[in-house]
């Protein structure tokens, strides 16, 4: 018989905390989709042909406020469907996917393409042109169009089991994360020096008090993402910092001010 999402059938069941997780504090779905939307510049397509199919293609974008700006050529079958129906939407995958994919980050932004006027046509051309400096050699030829998708729609994925939507107004008003891109270095520091530190973290503030290894997985600028082994199986939990942070210079000192507590507690 088929299992279903309630039954792991003989998979091994992700242990609960055991005591309150302290502060769980993370980005809003807005800001995780504004995060995804940042770090990358490729997108697949959505737009509907002439007879009403749906139609997916790979394009690249920029960002006006948030806003993808698209230039896409009417001689391709996806810039005489956006000049025919301005419904579309793009999926956007995070560009550092974990070996197995759907644990990834993705997003969908549906909306309706415009094409800009006046001072925001200039501006959604130089988006694109930073986001795209190739197309420099085609942005200004007469079967290309810069169009701009007007978010109505987000829905963020961030793996197995985490998942949610942003009105369009939230979306409007995040801002991408400023330190899940830049992390990389600091985590793996801190999993190579200070794997005893994020094990107190575990323990004290993240609910496993039986935690016998913890391994950083994230940051953000509210806090950490830790894997916590267990005598009763393996679970993540998270950790977050006092006080949000803003640059990744202080990630330091937030870490090291988690430790701190977590050795008092």
């Amino acid at each position: 018989m088929p299992l279903d999402h309630g039954d792991p059938g003989d998979a091994p069941s992700t242990p609960p905390p055991l005591t309150a997780v302290l502060n769980e504090q993370r980005p809003s779905p807005a800001e995780e989709t504004r995060s995804v939307v940042a770090a990358t510049n490729t997108a697949t397509l959505a737009s509907l042909s002439g007879d009403g199919g749906p139609w997916a293609s790979f394009v690249t974008y920029g960002l006006l406020d948030g806003q993808p700006v698209l230039c896409v050529s009417r001689l391709a079958e996806h810039g005489r469907n956006l000049a025919g129906d301005p419904r579309a939407s793009l999926s956007i995958v995070t560009p550092d996917l974990p070996t197995d994919p759907l644990a990834g980050s993705r997003v969908t932004l549906a909306g309706r393409v415009e094409r800009p006027t006046g001072e925001e046509a200039a501006a959604a051309r130089e988006a694109h042109l930073a986001a795209v400096p190739s197309a420099k050699y085609y942005i200004d030829f007469s079967d290309f169009t810069v169009w701009v998708l007007r978010v109505e729609r987000v829905r963020w994925v961030g793996g197995y089991g985490r998942m949610d939507s942003a009105s369009s107004a939230d979306y409007a008003a995040a801002r991408p994360d400023p330190i899940v891109s830049v992390a990389g270095r600091a985590i793996t520091h801190l999993n190579d020096d200070h794997a005893d530190a994020l094990l107190d973290m575990a323990k004290a503030r993240g609910g496993y008090p039986d935690a016998t290894a913890a391994v950083c997985e994230r940051a953000d600028r509210y806090g950490l993402d830790l894997r916590v082994t267990t005598p009763r199986g393996i679970a993540v939990t998270r950790v977050g910092y006092v006080a949000p942070i803003d640059t990744i210079g202080e990630l330091r000192s937030a870490t090291v001010e988690l430790t701190r507590l977590s050795r008092e507690a």
